[in-house]
């Protein structure tokens, strides 16, 4: 993985809501580590770096490492609540990860060749269906991103879970789940206008045919 990320915490007793507010007035923002076969702890992260980190889009399927008290912690983020409409983070969840056990991520798609497809040089136009997938692997295998190539789709086609070519070690959640859970990702499709004034033409030129 190409990033690294590293949040320095410090541990947090004075707990409750009321708390949280006072905190969260000190530009800090309050946290909580968990799993490993390890009891939960409280945690307190300064707010505008921690804001700052989660611009980059690969922070959100990364192993993150957790400085607290001297040690290290390598963690994922699992869950963040932000206040709505405005720029301000209100509590973060972490879980901690093992090197053997597999972890379940939401990993962004990127998509390629799309300029290229057969399908938009025929006049036709993308619609992304999903943007994201959640993904079961080791954290060593966790990628930051999934490709999905478009050059190869037609005008009419449409790319499915199942059709996505993934890392080594790494499986799709979705897929699991079992029949009927292959849903599609992507599609190429001419826009609404061009495909009705194209099936007027045709229905024209078929009614001048049978009259002649």
């Amino acid at each position: 993985m190409s990033e690294s990320f590293v949040l320095e915490a410090e541990p947090r007793t004075d707990l409750g809501k009321g708390a949280s507010r006072r905190l969260r007035r000190t530009g800090k923002i309050p946290a909580v580590l968990y799993g490993g076969d390890q009891d939960p702890v409280a945690l307190q992260l300064d707010h505008d770096k921690l804001l700052h980190q989660l611009d980059n889009e690969a922070f959100y399927s990364s192993i993150l490492t957790i400085r607290l008290g001297g040690k290290e912690e390598q963690a994922i983020l699992k869950d963040l609540q932000r206040l709505p409409g405005k720029p301000r983070l209100l509590h973060a969840d972490f879980q901690r990860v093992k090197a053997d056990e597999k972890i379940r991520v939401h990993v962004p798609l990127h998509f390629v060749n799309e300029d290229t497809a057969p399908g938009v040089k025929a006049g036709g136009i993308v619609t992304h269906n999903l943007v994201e997938v959640e993904v079961s692997c080791l954290p060593g295998n966790l990628p930051e991103f999934i490709e999905v190539d478009l050059g190869n789709l037609e005008l009419d086609q449409t790319l499915h879970l199942s059709e996505i070519t993934l890392p080594e070690g790494v499986t799709l959640v979705e897929l699991g789940h079992g029949e009927g859970h292959d849903q599609a990702v992507v599609t190429i499709h001419l826009p609404r206008g061009a495909r009705e004034a194209g099936e007027e033409g045709e229905e024209a030129a078929e009614e001048g045919g049978e009259e002649g």
